[in-house]
């Protein structure tokens, strides 16, 4: 009796385990889905922040007004892309290859230095995915300034997949 008992435990907790892993499993399937959609190339279409605030995004040195046109593409199938800005006015021009990656709501990226693996960069960005659909996304931003937060909001729009550039 003891050994049936035993071998009913054994085996209920078996089947817990691997249906835990199946739940996890279905859970990844559904987040690499989602990444899937934002594949392509897209365009940041309007900023959204306190303008009292001179706000220079991702350490590149460029007003925020110098992202709005910015071009950015994202290949999931690698965790790759970059954000391109065209240059103008008093905007800086470049080309900044990043990794990127989305969990739930979370889409987080880092720069990719020429020369260096994604590997050895250990600092990036975290932003809300929010506001998603089809062919528009928003990005937000909670950037901390003196005691306080500021958000700023990065509003996308799908410009394409041509992959070929």
């Amino acid at each position: 009796m003891k050994k049936l008992l035993l071998a009913g435990i054994v085996g209920t907790s078996l089947f817990a385990v691997s249906c835990s892993g199946v739940k996890k499993a279905g859970e990844a399937q559904n987040q690499r889905a989602e990444f899937l959609k934002m594949k392509g190339d897209w365009q940041i279409v309007s900023i959204d922040y306190d303008k009292a605030y001179k706000i220079k995004p991702f350490d590149e040195g460029a007003d925020a007004q110098c992202f709005i046109g910015s071009h950015w593409r994202f290949i999931p199938n690698n965790y790759s892309g970059s954000y391109t800005l065209d240059g103008g006015r008093s905007c800086p021009k470049l080309i900044q290859p990043i990794k990127i990656d989305i969990k739930s709501n979370v889409f987080s990226f880092k720069k990719i230095a020429d020369g260096t693996k994604a590997k050895q960069n250990t600092a990036g960005y975290t932003l809300n995915l929010i506001d998603r659909g089809t062919d528009e996304f928003s990005l937000e931003q909670n950037v901390p300034f003196q005691g306080n937060t500021v958000k700023v909001v990065y509003n996308f729009q799908r410009t394409g997949m041509d992959f070929t550039r």
